[in-house]
Formats: structure tokens, C-alpha cells, sequence
């Protein structure tokens, strides 16, 4: 079951620009590994199910695995082959914005090299690129 929010105040947003780099969510808290965009773009709630899936399915329950990016915004799109006029199309999917420097998920528990194999699993379903980081000691 892919991510939604339960209530929004807009049903449609505008589509906007990702300006700039992220302040917020940019840092490793919860686990010992971090996946990091390096680019902005949309993430479809889709495809953060997809990567709790691969996540998942490769830890096999031995560590924990942090999401750190939710869709609050909805994508909407008309019909193909519809004429002009007609107004805003329905909410299609939700997406999370991501900025270069967001953190998109975190695991804890495991070994290094099996962080590094599982973020590779994930980095193939992501559609921008991604990094591995670690956390950094306090």
C-alpha cells in the first residue's frame, strides 16, 4: 500500500521549483547508514514502497530500516486526448519533494557491506542519484 497523505488542506497544488539544497532531514539520526539524493525531483510514493520492499526483503529482519521522506504533495494530470479548457486535471499520484542533500533512508543494525549491497538495491529504483552516507559521530 503505497504512502498518502490522510487529510490535505489543498486537494491540488501548483507544480513549483526545487530551489537550493536541503537544510532539514540533510543528516543521519535514527540509523548508522544513510541514502542521500544528490538531485532534486519528485519521489513517487510508489517508488518509496518499492524501496521499503527491496529494503526489506535483503535485511530479512535482521536491522531496521527508517523511511525519511513522506508524499504530501499530489500530482495531477487530464485525460489523453482531452481538449484545452476543461481546468485542472485529478490528483494522479503523491510525490515527496526532495532537494539535493535529503535524506531518503536510513538503516541500522547491519554491517557496512551490507548497507552498501542493500542502498545499491535501492539507488537502481531511485530516478535521480543517490549516495551512501554515514552517520557521523557526535
Amino acid at each position: 500500500m503505497a504512502l498518502m497523505p490522510k487529510r490535505v488542506k489543498h486537494r491540488k497544488v501548483q507544480r513549483g521549483r526545487i530551489k537550493g539544497s536541503a537544510t532539514r532531514g540533510n543528516k543521519v539520526v535514527f540509523g548508522d547508514f544513510g541514502l542521500q539524493a544528490l538531485e532534486p525531483g519528485w519521489l513517487k510514493a510508489q517508488t518509496i514502497e518499492a524501496g521499503r520492499i527491496a529494503a526489506t526483503q535483503y535485511i530479512r529482519g535482521e536491522g531496521k530500516l527508517y523511511i525519511r521522506v513522506f508524499p504530501h504533495r499530489s500530482i495531477t494530470s487530464t485525460p489523453l486526448e482531452t481538449r484545452m479548457g476543461k481546468g485542472k486535471g485529478e490528483p494522479e499520484f503523491w510525490v515527496a519533494t526532495i532537494r539535493p542533500g535529503t535524506i531518503l533512508y536510513e538503516l541500522g543494525g547491519v554491517s557496512e557491506q551490507q548497507a552498501k549491497i542493500c542502498f545499491a538495491r535501492l539507488a537502481h529504483k531511485m530516478p535521480f542519484k543517490v549516495r551512501m552516507i554515514k552517520r557521523r559521530p557526535m
